[in-house]
């Protein structure tokens, strides 16, 4: 497996200094995180395509590129890989074509051809698209025993318009697959938050899909304002600062859900991500070092078996940690840096929701305000 780190920029294309060195040509497969106003000029596909020629290229907006130990805005990070024994398959649906982001997925899923299939990277719209559906339908579709990981993609804090596209100029709608085949590719990942919890937990008395709107039988606007106190005033955007922690009635399993907006009118709050009828909730609140240190913890669980540092790294964290963090979001890309012992290109995404498991061997999940990690190392 040879890999190599692409940073475009004010129109040039540099290479990452710490690269292998391989045949553009032979490249086998290209992934593009770059800011929604560069991926909409077709020239940057059109060079990506004239240099990588038989590659299949995934791209996806963003709000914020990782390129290795920096976080950028108004650029795009671009991973090339050549495999030496792993085969790859790269799929894509419209979510036009289908009644529902469940629909989508399971369609997805149904691309690919079974045997051998070991793990699956998504990269999907993230304005049209329902990202807890979307998780539903892939799990169910995969029969629940698929690796997958994957992020929505983001718009920077405007949260209009995404844009994905596979071996074609990107637009909106896409659901981008790839899809990694054989034993040989050794693929692990972690997922963490860093938030504090705070008060009682509670029960979601009634909810509709991402909108909530009751919390222990109380107006659940009205709550979460009380527990804000004066920041209640900054909302819908001081939200960020105090997700809500969800525990799913069915799986028990911990998610992070972030508010996407207020109905003053209804008294609900509109969230991005499901929080189903029976959930128990907490409030959360930052905590810097917390968080920085979640990225750090995410890497570690994301180390391969053998503990040596893998040869590359996706990260994909929230916009709600990056717009928190602020000034300081180059720290929790360094911290994953320094546990990987500064030898793994790391590339990646700000996000407007992360796919992964919460624990290895558990199903994805669509997670908000996390720092998703997956890594990659190929055995001979």
């Amino acid at each position: 497996m040879r890999t190599a780190l692409y940073h475009y920029r004010n129109s040039t294309l540099l290479k990452h200094q710490i690269s292998d060195i391989f045949e553009e040509e032979k490249a086998q497969l290209v992934l593009c995180f770059g800011a929604k106003k560069l991926l909409e000029n077709p020239d940057l596909f059109i060079n990506l395509k004239g240099k990588f020629p038989v590659a299949d290229i995934v791209t996806c907006s963003t709000a914020g590129e990782i390129f290795n130990t920096e976080v950028f805005d108004d650029s795009a990070s671009i991973a090339v890989i050549e495999f030496a024994k792993t085969q790859i398959k790269a799929e894509a649906v419209n979510i036009a074509a289908y009644d529902s982001s469940y629909a989508a997925g399971t369609s997805l899923i149904e691309k690919f051809s079974k045997e051998g299939l070991t793990y699956l990277l998504v990269l999907s719209d993230g304005s049209k698209v329902n990202g807890s559906e979307l998780v539903r339908g892939l799990n169910d579709a995969s029969h629940q025993t698929l690796l997958v990981t994957g992020g929505l993609a983001g718009d920077g804090s405007n949260f209009i318009s995404t844009l994905v596209g596979l071996n074609a100029q990107p637009k909106e709608g896409v659901i981008a697959g790839v899809g990694f085949y054989g034993d040989h590719l050794q693929v692990q990942h972690g997922s963490q938050g860093g938030w504090e919890m705070f008060g009682l937990e509670k029960t979601v008395t009634r909810s509709t899909s991402n909108v909530l709107y009751e919390i222990d039988h109380k107006n659940a606007l009205e709550l979460y304002k009380k527990y804000l106190g004066h920041e209640a005033d900054s909302l819908p955007g001081s939200a960020l600062l105090f997700p809500l922690s969800v525990t799913l009635p069915d799986t028990g399993e911990q998610v992070v859900r972030t508010i996407l907006s207020i109905n003053e009118a209804e008294g609900s709050m509109t969230f991005a991500g499901d929080i189903p009828e029976g959930s128990q909730v907490r409030f959360m609140k930052a905590n810097f070092d917390k968080i920085t240190n979640a990225a750090s913890g995410a890497a570690i669980q994301s180390l391969p078996e053998n503990s040596l540092p893998p040869k590359l790294a996706i990260l994909i964290s929230c916009i709600g940690r990056k717009l928190i963090l602020h000034s300081r979001i180059d720290e929790e890309v360094e911290a994953v840096d320094e546990i990987f012992n500064h030898k793994t290109l790391l590339t990646g995404f700000y996000s407007y929701g992360e796919i992964s498991p919460n624990v290895q061997g558990g199903n994805c999940q669509l997670h908000n305000q996390t720092m998703t990690i997956t890594t990659f190392n190929e055995t001979e």
